[in-house]
C-alpha cells in the first residue's frame, strides 16, 4: 500500500499517539471529522499553494481535528491546536523539530487572529518584501473574525527599496528621518500608491538600526517576524532584539518571529561556520530574541520539507494557519436564527 504522505516511516510514530490521544483512530478518520464539522482543511491547504506536499495536507487535518475535538471557542484558539499537528508532523531531530517549528506557526496565527495584537510587521532586508503579498491576504482572513482590522507595515533597510517596492505593490511609502542628536524619528512624506487595502499597509526604509526601532516604536507594532536573508546580521535581528528588550522596558507585549533561512540561502561566513546544525550566527540571533523560530524557505515546499516540517511554504503556511482557524471559528459558533 503506497504511503499516505512524504516520509511517512519518519513521522507516523509521533503522529499515532496524538490521533488515539483525541479518539480517532486513523488521519482519514481525522478528516471524516472535520468534513462532518463542514470543515475541509485538505482542501484548504491546496488551495492555499497548489504545490504543497500531502504532509502539509494531512499535518492540517490533524491540528484542525483536535480544535473541533476540543471544541475551540474562537479562531485564535484553534490556531493554537493547529500548531500541535503541525508539530506532531516534524522529524525528530530536524532543524523544525529542535526549533518546534509547528507549534510556532500556531502561535503566530492565534496572535495574528487575537484582538490584542494591532500591528503585523514584515521586518526585512528587503529581499523578504516579496513576502507582502502573503501579508494583505494574511490580513484580509483574519479580519473576517477580527472587530478591529489588523494593520500590516513593512519596516527594512534603504529608502530606495522601499519606495520601490511600495510603487510596484500599491503601498504607502512612508519617507522618514531619524534625528540622532534628539532621537525623534521625522515624518518627511508619504506617498500612497493605491485606492484600497494596498495602500493602508505602510512600507518604511531605513539608514540603520536605530531608525528601524524608532519606525517600530512609532507603529506600535505587537508582533513581527523577521526576513532570513540579505542583511539579517545587519538590520532585522537587531532590530527586533533592540525593541524587544525596549517593549519589555515598557511593559508592553511584543511577540518576536525568526525566520530561519537556512542552507543555499546567503552563504558568507556568518551564516555557515557553524555548520548546517545552526546555520551559524543568523540562526543565533534569531534565537537570542525570538518567541517562535520558523526554518526552510518563505515559499518553497520542498526547502521546508528538508529543514523536517512539511512541504509548504512558510508565508502560505501562515495563511493557511489563519484560514484554517477561522473556518473552526465559523463552524462551531452557535447557528442565528
Amino acid at each position: 500500500m503506497a504511503a499516505l504522505f512524504e516520509n511517512y516511516d519518519r513521522r507516523i510514530n509521533q503522529i499515532q499517539p496524538l490521533l488515539e490521544q483525541y479518539g480517532f483512530t486513523s488521519l482519514n478518520d481525522a478528516l471524516d471529522y472535520c468534513i462532518e464539522h463542514k470543515v475541509n482543511p485538505y482542501k484548504i491547504v491546496k488551495e492555499t499553494q497548489p504545490i504543497a506536499f500531502e504532509n502539509a495536507a494531512w499535518a492540517y487535518v490533524l491540528g484542525a481535528a483536535i480544535a473541533l475535538k476540543d471544541e475551540c471557542k474562537s479562531a485564535a484558539e484553534a490556531a493554537e491546536d493547529i500548531g500541535q499537528g503541525l508539530q506532531a508532523f516534524c522529524i525528530p531531530g530536524s532543524v523544525a523539530d529542535q526549533r518546534m517549528v509547528g507549534l510556532g506557526h500556531g502561535k503566530l496565527a492565534a496572535r495574528l487572529l487575537s484582538e490584542d495584537t494591532q500591528c503585523f510587521c514584515f521586518l526585512a532586508g528587503h529581499e523578504s518584501y516579496a513576502a507582502a503579498e502573503g501579508a494583505i491576504k494574511i490580513a484580509l482572513n483574519a479580519n473576517k473574525v477580527r472587530r478591529q482590522p489588523l494593520r500590516v507595515i513593512l519596516n527594512g533597510l534603504g529608502k530606495d527599496a522601499a519606495y520601490l517596492i511600495s510603487r510596484i505593490n500599491g503601498f504607502n511609502y512612508v519617507q522618514t528621518q531619524y534625528d540622532y542628536y534628539t532621537r525623534k524619528l521625522n515624518v518627511v512624506s508619504e506617498r500612497r500608491f493605491s485606492p484600497g487595502p494596498r495602500g493602508e499597509i505602510n512600507c518604511y526604509g531605513a539608514d540603520d538600526v536605530q531608525e528601524g526601532v524608532a519606525i517600530m516604536h512609532r507603529e506600535n507594532v505587537d508582533i513581527s517576524i523577521t526576513g532570513n536573508s540579505t542583511n539579517p546580521t545587519r538590520f532585522q535581528h537587531p532590530v527586533a532584539g533592540t525593541y524587544k528588550k525596549e517593549r519589555l522596558e515598557q511593559s508592553k507585549p511584543y511577540f518576536s518571529v525568526a525566520s530561519g533561512g537556512g542552507t543555499g540561502r546567503t552563504l558568507h561566513p556568518d551564516n555557515v561556520a557553524a555548520g548546517p546544525a545552526s546555520y551559524g550566527m543568523t540562526d543565533t540571533m534569531g534565537r537570542m530574541h525570538c518567541d517562535a523560530q520558523f526554518a526552510g524557505s518563505s515559499s518553497v515546499p520542498a526547502h521546508v520539507e528538508m529543514m523536517g516540517l512539511v512541504g509548504m511554504g512558510n508565508n502560505p503556511m501562515v495563511g493557511a494557519t489563519v484560514a484554517v482557524a477561522v473556518a473552526i471559528e465559523q463552524a462551531l459558533k452557535p447557528a442565528t436564527h
